[in-house]
């Protein structure tokens, strides 16, 4: 029974958070949001003291629940370890193997270094969340939108808007490689070993497993009752049963109650533990981190955050149809609600569901390396639209911090720049005036580009321009933009 309910809770939470990163309408966010918002990763680093407490409670009581039921990433690898076991028809293939605790104590040192010392690629590349986020993101999405799009077609041909297309497009091809070599190292391990990745490299995996050596419901021999078959020992996807001594290492036991399901003598329960030890699984914890340090690391995972505390289709126009050159912008323009490149570049995983939910095609993967993967904007296929806030409200770290529409359209994340020699009005001696028609605030008007002249060429007022694109997107000049977005370090507003 306890295996079961622990299939459909964890079957549910992975549907949940797939749907978030395949949804690309923003309904299914405002339902299922607050499955991203208490993965724990992301609750550290928006400091939820409220999430954090409630999943170290947990697995104080019950185990690393956490990773069996919640973590999306590692449910993912449940479902390719099983879809392995059946297809080579042994569904019991595991066995008991010590844990290498240097190379587990390793990845959890670097991450808390890049917790505190503010790297973000360390964090993105190791958060588990945030590494299904980009798997979902850049294989399952496309496909999904693809599905619809084919839907699309067939409703369009009976008259039917039941459904509508949407773009299918590779956002960077840095973050798309990636999710992929994160994918084949995540698919070969679960395939070969089942959950070696979490208890080998997933510094969530490590954090907790310390903790779960203190839980009060662990699963426990009943060395009465046991035979010595072994049927725990290869059902044990964490590898962590050894049946010759009848010891458990709890810390790498993520309580998929496997084990119990598969002892035909009852020789196995889950039940509250006193934490007594045998003289075998003393010597076999020999290296066991004491109930304090296990703490420490939790609280230095703490310190580290706190330290840190549908698109609108417009023709060129004038210029041939040609693919626009995304242009160098000394600073990246980030969304409204990130309060500027360093509050993004501290907060942020790179889940990529901001890039996922955005309806205008603006936020993509950041190919910089100080920022790799993070999302910032480019007005190639799109500009941000004011009346769209849906990256504040799916981001789970505050790395994007929800905002109204009316904060947006008064906040300044960019300033405009003229570039004269790209123009039409100069280069092609043609009146064009898209950017200041397309200026939602009015900071662009046209003055006389030379005395008794009749073209007119952009002025922009700074003070009012709050940087959402419409005038680079919608600009006709190829393969540059003769206006684009210059990034503000700082928004401010307007």
């Amino acid at each position: 029974m306890l295996r079961k309910i622990r299939i459909i809770s964890a079957s549910l939470f992975f549907l949940f958070i797939t749907l978030l990163f395949l949804d690309f309408t923003g309904t299914i966010h405002q339902w299922l949001g607050w499955v991203a918002k208490i993965q724990l990763v992301p609750a550290i680093l928006v400091v939820n003291t409220i999430v954090i407490v409630a999943l170290v409670l947990l697995t104080l009581l019950f185990g690393r629940v956490y990773c069996s039921v919640i973590c999306p990433l590692g449910i993912f690898q449940d479902a390719i370890s099983n879809i392995s076991g059946r297809r080579k028809g042994k569904k019991n293939r595991f066995s008991y193997s010590p844990a290498i605790s240097w190379l587990r104590y390793s990845f959890l040192g670097l991450f808390v270094i890049g917790l505190v010392a503010g790297i973000s690629i360390i964090v993105s590349l190791l958060d588990p969340y945030a590494t299904y986020g980009r798997i979902a993101a850049n294989f399952f999405a496309p496909l999904y939108r693809l599905g619809n799009n084919l839907l699309a077609f067939f409703a369009e041909k009976a008259d039917s808007y039941a459904f509508y297309t949407t773009d299918v497009w590779i956002k960077s091809w840095i973050t798309f490689g990636v999710a992929a070599l994160t994918l084949v190292i995540v698919f070969i391990l679960a395939w070969q070993n089942g959950r070696t990745y979490c208890n080998t490299i997933c510094p969530v995996g490590t954090a907790l497993g310390f903790l779960s050596k203190f839980s009060l419901f662990r699963i426990q021999f009943k060395v009465d009752k046991c035979t010595n078959c072994k049927a725990c020992e290869r059902a044990c996807k964490a590898s962590c049963i050894d049946t010759k001594t009848k010891h458990i290492d709890h810390s790498r036991c993520v309580t998929c109650f496997n084990c119990i399901e598969k002892c035909k003598f009852d020789g196995l329960n889950y039940s509250v533990s006193f934490h007594s030890k045998t003289k075998n699984e003393t010597e076999q914890n020999s290296d066991n981190i004491s109930r304090r340090n296990a703490l420490s690391i939790l609280g230095l995972l703490a310190l580290g955050s706190t330290l840190k505390a549908q698109q609108l289709h417009v023709d060129g126009g004038l210029a041939a149809i040609e693919d626009k050159k995304i242009p160098n912008r000394n600073t990246p323009v980030v969304p409204q609600g990130a309060l500027g490149t360093k509050n993004i570049k501290q907060h942020c995983t790179a889940c990529q569901l901001c890039i996922s939910a955005c309806p205008n095609n603006v936020l993509r993967p950041s190919n910089k390396l100080s920022t790799l993967m993070q999302p910032e904007m480019s007005f190639e296929r799109g500009y941000c639209r004011p009346e769209c806030v849906e990256c504040s409200h799916v981001c789970p770290t505050s790395a994007i911090r929800e905002i109204t529409t009316a904060e947006k359209s008064a906040t300044a994340i960019g300033t405009a720049v003229w570039i004269q020699d790209n123009c039409v009005v100069n280069t092609d001696k043609i009146q064009c005036k898209k950017c200041s028609q397309a200026c939602p605030t009015g900071a662009i008007t046209l003055i006389e580009n030379e005395p008794d002249s009749d073209l007119k060429i952009p002025v922009i007022d700074k003070s009012l321009c709050i940087g959402c694109g419409a005038c680079e997107y919608l600009c006709p000049a190829r393969p540059f933009s003769a206006i684009y977005v210059e990034g503000n370090v700082r928004h401010h507003t307007v």
